[in-house]
């Protein structure tokens, strides 16, 4: 008998074979994504954590040198104090301005030779008590830089006012010669330019809140004496430092508590 050969039929479904690998490899896939993205959150949470630690104890700054790259002398300054951060975050409530009558008296009293060789004035006005720092005691012409030589008086100023809650406004004078030099090239920028200078003093140097102090600058347009005469040019080339009354506070703007 001769047998007859049947022959096999084609397997049209070996594709799903492949397919079934393919559909494993994406499952596999995904899950290795998602693993990733847990230990990226963990990751996040515990940056997060660091960083409010960092807020809470004081030492942001520290970290944030730190994470930017800023130098190994940026990182190792001293943590910045706590309760200041809390202050500049926070500033607290302005209490009522303090009559300015004895803290005239008491510059007066501390600054009698700076008042007879014209390196300060001082006069009382309805907007507050105005201490002139002129030309003379404390810049050279045409510079922004405080000279040393002036820092002992700023501090007996310092002294007196440190410890009133009147805000403080800074501002810069010149006279009406114009300048144009390579740092300034023009009064506007030389009178700002030093009320910033002193206002950087009074808060670096002798712990005046920044949250009191404001500056402005006038250049040459609010004169305290004639442009006509070097001893009235000399007058107006100045910072007053103006601790405001309680009538002036009132025109201030208000304080805005920062969001959260």
């Amino acid at each position: 008998m001769v047998r007859r050969h049947v022959a096999s039929h084609e397997n049209h479904e070996r594709w799903l074979v492949s397919y079934a690998d393919f559909i494993t490899l994406l499952f596999a896939f995904f899950v290795v994504m998602f693993a990733s993205t847990q230990s990226d959150r963990e990751r996040a949470r515990a940056v997060s954590d660091s960083v409010r630690d960092a807020l809470e104890h004081g030492q942001f700054s520290n970290v944030l040198s730190t994470v930017l790259g800023r130098g190994r002398h940026e990182a190792s300054r001293p943590p910045l104090n706590a309760e200041r951060v809390a202050l500049s975050d926070n500033p607290p409530p302005l209490q009522a301005p303090a009559d300015l009558h004895a803290s005239l008296e008491a510059l007066r009293r501390a600054l009698p030779d700076e008042l007879a060789a014209s390196k300060v004035g001082l006069r009382l006005e309805d907007r507050g008590l105005i201490v002139s720092l002129r030309e003379s005691g404390f810049f050279a012409s045409g510079d922004d830089r405080v000279d040393p030589e002036g820092y002992p008086i700023l501090a007996s100023i310092a002294t007196v006012i440190q410890g009133l809650p009147n805000p403080i406004r800074l501002e810069g004078h010149t006279d009406a010669v114009p300048i144009h030099n390579s740092r300034f090239r023009s009064n506007w920028e030389l009178s700002a330019a030093r009320a910033i200078a002193m206002m950087q003093l009074f808060s670096e140097r002798y712990g005046i809140a920044v949250s009191r102090l404001a500056i402005a600058g006038y250049a040459e347009n609010a004169p305290a004496d004639t442009n006509d005469t070097v001893e009235g040019r000399a007058h107006n080339r100045r910072v007053d430092l103006v601790v405001l009354s309680a009538e002036a506070v009132k025109s201030e703007p208000a304080a805005v508590s920062r969001p959260r």
